[in-house]
């Protein structure tokens, strides 16, 4: 489900040098009771600097109780590791460190179920947050208030999203006659894995695409990726995973391109074209 980009962006001055500043002036008793209401969010903490990750934990810890702290990372590997191991909401995100910056981390991860937040003094890379679609982006150094909306906008995103996830279609598969069911409010509904045309990415959900149906379901394009692993489908694009049996022609290019039975064209990435190919061999 395509959202309006979830950013809220707090340009502050600052200097570069000065980590994390933290006012307590308007910090009341008030307001930790309404976040001591709110969901608990599962958080990393990947920053390059000791003393900035000190001081983060120690306000998250202070002023935002909802926030269950599981892990903390100096580098982008070892972010990606604590990603891939984690079950996470948000992720506080330092933009430059060395060896890479934060988006060469979030490259990496196209199928993200998660929220992010920067964390930096830098302010020219806000554009750039925005289209990863970053929930909020702190300056340092950060304020309560700022700090207190970031993880409450990141909440209101999560719970809408646990909402939305009672109502959408959760898939179960039965490897043994090829079908997955689907269930619904009435029932549920049955579909034979050779009907899938192809499946979409889209954002933490993926659309079905059938020749006459199109089917949103609360889970990521690496989720059937790995469950359609031992049927006729094949990852052609990060966005895209196509029924092999369902593709009419291939237009050549650096990638190329495939077009499905009922005339969509998709292209394919020059890193899938290989894979794809072997399947016509």
């Amino acid at each position: 489900m395509v959202r309006a980009p979830r950013c809220c962006l707090p340009l502050r001055g600052t200097n570069k040098n000065i980590n994390v500043e933290i006012s307590e002036s308007k910090w009341t008793k008030e307001k930790q009771e309404t976040q001591n209401l709110k969901m608990k969010l599962n958080a990393l903490i990947v920053e390059d600097e000791a003393n900035s990750r000190e001081i983060l934990r120690n306000y998250l810890a202070k002023y935002c109780p909802t926030v269950n702290l599981v892990g903390e990372a100096a580098t982008i590997k070892e972010g990606l590791a604590l990603i891939n191991s984690k079950d996470l909401d948000v992720v506080f995100l330092d933009v430059e460190m060395p060896f890479g910056n934060a988006f060469d981390l979030l490259d990496q991860l196209p199928d993200r179920n998660f929220e992010t937040v920067f964390v930096t003094a830098y302010n020219q890379y806000a554009v750039d947050a925005l289209n990863a679609h970053a929930a909020y982006y702190l300056m340092k150094p950060i304020s309560i208030d700022e700090l207190i909306k970031a993880v409450d906008y990141v909440s209101e995103i999560r719970e809408k999203e646990r909402v939305i996830e009672d109502r959408v279609l959760t898939p179960k598969f039965n490897k043994v006659d090829g079908k997955i069911t689907l269930p619904q409010q009435d029932g549920f509904q049955v579909l034979n894995v050779g009907d899938i045309l192809y499946c979409r990415a889209d954002d933490n959900y993926t659309e079905l695409h059938l020749e006459k149906q199109k089917i949103l379901v609360s889970k990521t394009l690496k989720y059937f990726e790995e469950a359609l692993s031992g049927y006729t489908f094949a990852r052609v694009h990060k966005s895209y995973l196509v029924n092999v049996n369902e593709i009419v022609r291939y237009k050549k290019g650096k990638g190329g391109s495939v077009v499905i039975s009922n005339g969509k064209e998709i292209m394919v990435s020059a890193s899938k074209k290989k894979d794809l190919l072997s399947f016509f061999e």
